[in-house]
């Protein structure tokens, strides 16, 4: 459905990106590059590149990244290999992480703005890399047909998708192909051409599809142990030149789960080598969930019993159960269960200490590593890395460890309430000539600040100013639009 808007045609661009950068402001982040750091990215002038015969040479494999359409800074490239003569199914996998570290140093001009920010930051109207474009998108980046520097985590999965053996080492290596994740899924699904990229490289298309075969593996013995089957709708913007048309859904697909379950596995690798190292790393978390009680409530809402107590096993069973049996609203009941899980946070954890584990995830060992250009803690964890790799001395102590999980978890926030809010305010332009129109949505929250709902479609979230008495996550409600205000990102709405 396209939607029309008279009051600020031809400007929602600018319009969007002027709402950007005060809000990023207003949430302590900074959208511009300092002049410190513009002047030390003028004294760079290509990609680090390894000593002779230091790392190993690993450019002649057919390595490739998978991502977004429009997606500059590549992070990650994969590639899987069939063992010769085994007879247990096993595939060696490696994935290929950007070597930043090996440009942005430590305690420079560059690695402070990033390290204030954190996190690159999506807006609909612009991005603002934590690194700059030169770097983030060209010198730091796995580019297409570029020898770079890359730490390698290599892992050998069984055919029952267990992790068999592992190793972690650098390297350079080569992009043969850049893809994208929508084309690669229809092809996989058998639902549409093959992309051109991967025709023009010899042997890619086999060892995407065994990538694939692996990647179904790992991701069905996660949801064994208890991994979350969640499915949200994304709001992707589409543009018309510098005219905002319509927010479009943005779903999941089997080319994204190659990526997302290859740096899952990744990224227990890189936690477990740390502390095989007695190295302290910062884990990602997110905690026994504090609302148990409402899924509980959800569930029985649908005809399903949940034990009293946190159990991500049997929560996987109702998930997987819902959506056999509503897969058009099940979106809905993922995004309820989503919020009622709570937000994630980075924990500090030293060698020998316990540490809370990834409940949505089923894991226990899960350290951010994989996206070094857009995430400050990957970069944190880079450098750890590298140093137990060489043998050498820490370069973080613990309690500037512990410093920097809580910032970096506080600029995460307030990273996602920037995109929120930016993402609200073209909602609002979207919805602006509509006031008085009804739609049909579901409660996204319900708190003491106030009650938040989510319109089925379009996929537009906003305030529950009247009737929201008893209301809950998760339940569905008829409201009726009542005001708009792009500049705040405000939709309000009343019960019907």
């Amino acid at each position: 459905m396209i939607f029309m808007t008279d009051t600020h045609d031809g400007q929602h661009r600018s319009i969007l990106q002027r709402i950007a950068h005060r809000v990023m402001l207003e949430r302590g982040l900074v959208p511009d590059f300092p002049p410190p750091a513009l002047a030390e990215l003028d004294g760079i002038h290509g990609p680090a590149t390894r000593a002779e015969g230091a790392g190993r040479d690993l450019r002649n494999l057919l390595w490739c990244s998978i991502d977004n359409d429009d997606s500059r800074d590549l992070d990650q490239l994969t590639v899987a290999e069939s063992r010769q003569g085994g007879t247990d199914g096993a595939v060696k996998v490696l994935v290929a992480i950007a070597d930043v570290d090996a440009v942005v140093k430590k305690q420079t001009a560059l690695d402070d703005h990033a390290r204030q920010n954190t996190t690159s930051v999506y807006t609909v109207a612009e991005t603002f890399p934590m690194l700059p474009e030169k770097l983030s998108t060209d010198l730091t980046s796995l580019n297409l047909e570029s020898d770079r520097m890359a730490i390698v985590i290599e892992m050998v999965v069984a055919g029952d998708g267990s992790l068999q053996s592992s190793d972690l080492y650098q390297a350079t290596v080569r992009n043969r192909a850049k893809l994208a994740y929508n084309s690669v899924a229809t092809w996989l699904e058998g639902n549409g051409p093959m992309p051109q990229g991967i025709g023009t490289v010899s042997g890619l298309d086999e060892n995407l599809r065994l990538q694939d075969r692996v990647a179904q593996k790992l991701k069905a013995l996660r949801h064994l142990h208890g991994a979350l089957d969640l499915e949200t709708i994304e709001a992707r913007p589409v543009f018309d030149g510098d005219e905002l048309k319509d927010l479009e859904a943005d779903t999941k697909n089997r080319a994204k789960d190659i990526i997302e379950d290859f740096m899952i596995a990744a990224n227990g690798v890189t936690a477990r080598y740390l502390a095989s190292k007695q190295f302290p790393s910062l884990r990602r978390v997110v905690r026994v969930p504090k609302r148990w009680d409402r899924i509980v409530e959800l569930a029985a809402e649908r005809g399903s019993t949940l034990p009293k107590e946190p159990d991500a096993k049997a929560l996987e069973q109702f998930l997987v159960s819902a959506k056999a049996a509503d897969p058009l609203r099940f979106p809905d009941l993922s995004l309820s269960v989503i919020k009622l899980l709570g937000a994630g946070e980075y924990v500090v954890q030293l060698p020998g200490a316990s540490v809370a584990g990834h409940f949505g995830l089923a894991v226990k060992d899960y350290a951010h590593s994989t996206a070094p250009n857009r995430r400050y803690p990957d970069l944190i964890t880079q450098r750890l890395l590298k140093a137990a790799v060489a043998g050498s001395s820490r370069p973080y102590e613990n309690d500037e460890l512990e410093a920097l999980a809580t910032h970096c978890t506080e600029a995460e926030d307030a990273a996602k309430k920037v995109e929120r809010q930016v993402i609200k305010s073209a909602a609002a332009i979207l919805l602006e000539t509509r006031i008085g129109e009804k739609f049909d949505a579901i409660v996204t929250g319900a708190s003491e600040k106030g009650t938040w709902v989510r319109l089925l479609q379009p996929p537009i979230e906003g305030r529950l100013e009247r009737g929201f008495q008893g209301l809950d996550v998760g339940e569905q409600v008829h409201v009726k639009l009542i005001h708009t205000d792009v500049e705040r990102g405000f939709i309000d709405f009343a019960r019907d």
